[in-house]
């Protein structure tokens, strides 16, 4: 290797180490994920983001065993559009199976369903935006925390999911998309997702991969 470039992981197990590992659960909010609130009065199917409920409880587990730090981020919508910006709120208004009155603050639909619940300790991020990473103090987290590699999952797979994993690749992160740990209404844009995020901004994987490595095991 040239001692100009830097050292790259190209193992699995060693890229995605525990202790410079954050796992980001992304929107698994009751407005984005329960029947009766904000999207599925509004038309969206919920099927996909249940189904990866049961895989994200697995992963959250292994985390906090290994001690992976775990980021909970959730969208937060500012009351009066005092987060809403005029071209973002143009879009939110034709956007599929939304609306501008996603997660208020403050309300109930924008609590993190009870099955993926922060524990005390446990960094919550307020985005007003779809990815984690603009407006927020998720880079200061990581950084402070020696973070070198992240786990974007939940909802929805190429909107909030991939927003996040881009910025966390354009700022110096090695990243890992596990198929069965996020998704989204359209099972053809989750897919595009996963290609786009393959061939340019880090690795797919199965959250076993993760899990595995989490856990000590040989991949």
């Amino acid at each position: 290797m040239n001692r100009d470039e830097p050292e790259i992981l190209d193992d699995f197990a060693a890229r995605f180490a525990p202790h410079h590992t954050a796992l980001l659960i992304i929107d698994m909010q009751k407005d984005f994920c329960l029947d009766g609130y904000a999207t599925s009065q509004a038309g969206r199917p919920l099927d996909a983001a249940r189904a990866i409920i049961p895989t994200l409880q697995d992963l959250l587990s292994a985390a906090r065993a290994a001690g992976v730090l775990v980021c909970h981020v959730g969208f937060w919508t500012l009351e009066r559009h005092r987060s809403d910006t005029a071209p973002w709120l143009a879009q939110r208004r034709r956007a599929t199976y939304a609306s501008d009155r996603i997660a208020m603050e403050g309300s109930e639909g924008a609590e993190f369903i009870p099955q993926l619940a922060p524990e005390q300790g446990e960094p919550v991020i307020h985005k007003h935006r779809y990815s984690a990473f603009k407006g927020t103090n998720l880079d200061t987290v990581l950084r402070a925390r020696g973070i070198r590699s992240v786990v974007p999952t939940g909802v929805s797979t190429n909107v909030c999911v991939e927003s996040t994993l881009r910025d966390a690749f354009e700022t110096g992160h090695y990243t890992a998309l596990p198929r069965d740990g996020c998704a989204s209404w359209n099972q053809e844009l989750h897919e595009a997702t996963l290609k786009t995020a393959n061939a340019r901004f880090g690795l797919v994987c199965d959250s076993a991969d993760l899990i595995k490595a989490w856990k000590g095991a040989p991949q």
